[in-house]
């Protein structure tokens, strides 16, 4: 049996996964992808076919290295074929995580108006039409991001780890909980109010290392799912080896 392969670089680290066909099969997250572990992944598994995607750099060293390993590699860029429409005026700017996420949403959740939100060093916020439209989106500051700003451009307020905090009050009473509630409650607003601007059957789905942190804290149903890139890649792997 064969399996594909799927590289996710991002700003703060890599994640890769093997599929079964649309199956996911395992997945893992690297600090840092090196050559010998891309090769223990090629030793456990009948690698036929790998994706990588990055928004931190080009990674010609990973596709040189896939390249030795595997038969049929695809880099995702603005140029290979999707199986989303982008609606997206500068499709070369976009980020590739973005147009994964919207894949992996499309896979998941055929048909149906979805709002795509990714939590990560960034947060982005897209929109994806039930006839598979990918209509654009937005991008602001993650949690991190923002607790950071306002530690490094204030005179005296404290840096607070807000990524490491399970309880958020509703009302800070004291600085430290009223940035970690400014911050956090503050995303969660923001994904409240783009929810109110589609139609009311529309889903939600949350990804990204603080999608867990955050989607606790929403008054609506949403999905969660830490492998959306990685399953958005693998359709987009999919659908060029059956074009």
């Amino acid at each position: 049996m064969g399996y594909n392969l799927v590289i996710d670089q991002g700003n703060s680290a890599a994640k890769a996964a093997v599929f079964s066909g649309e199956e996911l099969v395992d997945h893992w997250r690297f600090d840092t992808l090196t050559d010998d572990e891309l090769r223990r992944i090629a030793h456990s598994f009948t690698i036929e076919s790998a994706i990588y995607s990055s928004v931190a750099n080009h990674g010609e060293e990973v596709i040189v290295a896939l390249r030795g390993m595997v038969d049929k590699v695809y880099e995702l860029t603005s140029l290979l074929p999707l199986p989303i429409t982008v609606g997206y005026t500068t499709p070369s700017t976009l980020g590739r995580d973005r147009l994964a996420a919207v894949a992996g949403a499309r896979r998941l959740f055929p048909s149906r108006d979805m709002l795509v939100v990714d939590a990560g060093t960034a947060v982005t916020y897209d929109l994806l039409h039930s006839d598979g439209t990918f209509a654009g989106g937005n991008i602001a500051p993650g949690l991190w991001m923002r607790a950071e700003a306002l530690h490094r451009m204030t005179k005296r307020l404290p840096s607070v780890d807000v990524e490491s905090h399970v309880d958020v009050p509703m009302w800070g009473t004291d600085t430290d909980a009223a940035i970690l509630a400014g911050v956090v409650r503050g995303v969660v607003a923001e994904i409240g109010y783009y929810r109110s601007q589609l139609p009311s059957k529309s889903g939600v789905v949350v990804t990204g290392g603080d999608a867990c942190r955050i989607a606790p804290l929403l008054d609506f149903e949403v999905a969660v799912d830490e492998t959306l890139v990685l399953t958005g890649l693998n359709s987009i792997l999919l659908y060029n080896e059956h074009r």
